[in-house]
């Protein structure tokens, strides 16, 4: 349910371009980090949404999904589970096409009031993982 392959798919290949990666730093060692090189290699340009505002793979950072001034199709959550249905709640505010939260990131109010509003929605799964799948 919370990873169906045909939401999977859609997201990756016709939601859009545009990702904003929430809780993207500048730090190598965590999975945000990677995921997000992962993200860039396959031709979507990443957004950094961390309080620090930092540059990460060459993209300027903003503090918050709705201090973003253009927008964002994808809606990608590395934050615990406990701060995910307010960037849920951000995320249906900016509107975004697909929420997508990361292995371990589970909210189940956040997933079906995002699907409620419109949202396509992916939780507990990896988009780096789910590519490759694709073919």
């Amino acid at each position: 349910m919370y990873g169906d392959p045909a939401t999977i798919r859609r997201i990756l290949q016709e939601s859009g371009d545009t990702w904003a990666v929430v809780g993207l730093s500048t730090n190598r060692n965590r999975a945000a980090y990677g995921v997000a090189g992962v993200l860039q290699r396959y031709g979507k340009r990443i957004v950094p949404v961390h309080p620090k505002a930092e540059r990460v793979h060459g993209e300027q950072g903003y503090p918050s999904l709705t201090a973003v001034p253009f927008p964002i199709d994808v809606v990608d959550v590395f934050v615990n589970s406990e701060q995910a249905r307010g960037i849920a709640d951000d995320a249906i505010t900016i509107g975004a096409k697909a929420l997508w939260f990361q292995l371990g990131v589970i909210d189940e109010t956040a997933y079906h009031k995002a699907r409620a509003a419109g949202l396509d929605m992916v939780m507990d799964r990896c988009p780096a993982i789910e590519i490759p799948r694709l073919g």
